[in-house]
């Protein structure tokens, strides 16, 4: 039976995406514990609008205290994934916890999307998940509590949520659908399977290059309040806590965090005044 912790100290994490942004927060935020993070993602060079690489991400693992592992991953490949796992667990012993963070976002409506862009998120948001947690699950039932965690949202059929982007959002839900089913699947395993999903937009690259650029920016929340979330999930008990689509700030708010004017890019806003995140109803 799994148990509670009280900290990730020696834990090893497995983050897609984790150059930057919110997959960047969460592994500092365990990093801070004195984990090992595997950091696995594409970005090797720097980019004129996506800040981060896999060696400067991991250094500021390192610089915060925990163990890191830069690996060069393209969640499509599936040889490349294989790889990644087997030097994690090379390097670290085994898999603790695996974050699928790492996504792509294309907000065209259905005559307007180009089929590349479909096939790309498609590929990266839930065939790359399904493929990390596949690769990954025969560690993490090795491991004390483990967990999986899929940045998506929770489950709706709200035709809100599909008609102005339905190829995103078939994308995004299907991360959300490898939540439920694998949930189920390994709850035998007392594997834990996730989702954690904001309650307002995120101040990250992708908010900047897509939603509205600094306007946005400054009616969002920090990175930070995922990753808080995210490691008061890591903590509890993996065979009592699975099958969730969990929302940042209600974690936090269990936890016993009532101030999130903290994680406000401007805190002198009002929290009404901050801009909804996708796919949460009223």
């Amino acid at each position: 039976m799994s148990k509670a912790q009280d900290n990730l100290a020696g834990k090893t994490l497995f983050i897609t995406g984790a150059s930057r942004g919110i997959g960047k927060e969460i592994a500092l935020k365990a990093a801070r514990d004195g984990a090992n993070i595997v950091i696995a993602a594409k970005t090797t060079e720097p980019h004129p609008n996506l800040p981060g690489t896999i060696y400067s991400a991991a250094e500021e693992v390192e610089a915060a205290g925990g163990k890191a592992l830069p690996v060069v991953v393209d969640v499509r490949e599936e040889a490349q994934v294989e790889d990644s796992i087997r030097k994690a667990v090379d390097s670290f012993g085994g898999i603790d916890i695996l974050v699928n963070n790492a996504s792509a976002i294309n907000l065209s409506d259905t005559l307007s999307v180009e089929m590349k862009r479909f096939d790309l998120m498609h590929q990266i948001n839930f065939r790359g998940t399904f493929l990390c947690s596949k690769l990954a699950i025969p560690h993490l039932k090795q491991a004390e509590n483990p967990h999986v965690l899929n940045l998506a949202p929770p489950l709706s059929t709200n035709p809100r949520w599909f008609a102005p982007h339905l190829a995103y959002s078939m994308a995004k839900y299907g991360m959300s659908f490898c939540v439920l089913g694998m949930a189920e699947e390994f709850r035998r395993d007392q594997i834990a399977f996730n989702a954690l999903w904001p309650r307002t937009a995120i101040a990250t690259a992708a908010v900047q290059n897509h939603l509205g650029g600094d306007a946005t920016i400054k009616l969002s929340r920090l990175p930070g309040i995922m990753a808080d979330a995210a490691y008061e999930i890591f903590k509890r008990p993996s065979a009592q806590c699975s099958g969730h689509f969990f929302i940042d700030d209600e974690v936090l708010g269990e936890a016993g965090v009532t101030d999130l004017q903290q994680y406000q890019v401007d805190p002198s806003l009002a929290p009404e005044q901050l801009i909804p995140d996708f796919f949460l109803d009223p």
